[in-house]
């Protein structure tokens, strides 16, 4: 799988090692980090997309209640309020790109790519440590 055959000295196969190590460990440190975010993401998606349905629903009202209303204060304030909760809604589905669903399944694919690279890097330092066996002593 690698051209490890190339690798004639332990000193080599320690350098590899150190080198591959290191990285496995700069990873490591990514999918944990990217958990991290991935269990917020959980939650905050959860409650985003409730905010979203909650305020969906006051909008509806609102229309419904704007169109009973005459010309006057009253519907001006009233029109206000649509247009605060329209923006409110507009901001939550912002969010919601950013830390919610969506986002909760890119960090999902981020973890598996990171698993992926780990697992690799496991077979590697695996396959570096018994081809240094083989070798002699340096």
């Amino acid at each position: 799988m690698y051209s490890l055959n190339r690798i004639t000295t332990t000193v080599d196969c320690d350098v590899l090692l150190t080198w591959a190590q290191a990285e496995r460990s700069e990873i490591d440190l990514k999918r944990t980090n990217e958990a991290h975010l991935a269990e917020t993401f959980t939650g905050s998606s959860l409650q985003i997309d409730a905010l979203i349905i909650g305020i969906t629903a006051q909008i509806t009202a609102h229309e419904a209640y704007l169109n009973a209303l005459s010309p006057g204060p009253l519907k001006v304030e009233a029109e206000k309020e649509k247009t605060r909760l329209v923006y409110k809604k507009f901001q939550m589905e912002n969010r919601k790109e950013t830390y919610g669903s969506v986002a909760l399944v890119e960090k999902e694919v981020e973890l598996q790519v990171l698993e992926k690279k780990l697992t690799e890097y496991d077979a590697f330092i695996a396959a570096v440590t018994a081809h240094k066996a083989t070798l002699p002593i340096s």
